[in-house]
């Protein structure tokens, strides 16, 4: 598991750090925590639909910020629990493109008991860097 929460940084909120080898790494694994902040069971998230989501950003903790408010918000408007196996984040002209392909399905209250609802990403101690061989994310979810 490429992730760990962490108790002792927000009382109200949840914290987890992710990382990975690579930055596409890290942000599957920073997207896996958020899911299972809210689902107990990953693999209960069957991949029966895709979404690909593009992004852009600057920065690259703006770009993670970013792609992590994107699956809160398909969660919210479109009730859906995503997993993300795959992505490619490019650079041109300074610009970091991120294109990634989710998977997933609509929330079966039956299958997906939903253990709280994460509301946002904060910028609390909201933080990416690369560590020896690891590339490293810090992040508080507003629940």
């Amino acid at each position: 598991m490429p992730y760990r929460y962490l108790p002792d940084i927000a009382t109200a909120d949840v914290a987890f750090e992710a990382w990975g080898e690579t930055r596409e790494e890290m942000f599957c694994a920073a997207a896996d925590a958020l899911t299972n902040v809210m689902v107990d069971d990953l693999a209960s998230v069957t991949p029966t639909e895709e979404i690909v989501i593009s992004l852009a950003n600057e920065e690259l903790d703006l770009l993670l910020f970013s792609f992590l408010q994107e699956l809160i918000f398909l969660k919210d408007a479109r009730c859906f629990l995503l997993r993300v196996p795959r992505i490619m984040i490019t650079e041109t002209e300074e610009v970091l493109h991120l294109d990634a392909i989710a998977r997933g399905e609509r929330i079966d209250n039956e299958r997906h008991p939903m253990m709280v609802d994460v509301k946002a990403v904060t910028l609390h101690l909201f933080s990416v860097w690369r560590q020896e061989n690891d590339w490293w994310a810090r992040v508080v979810l507003d629940i």
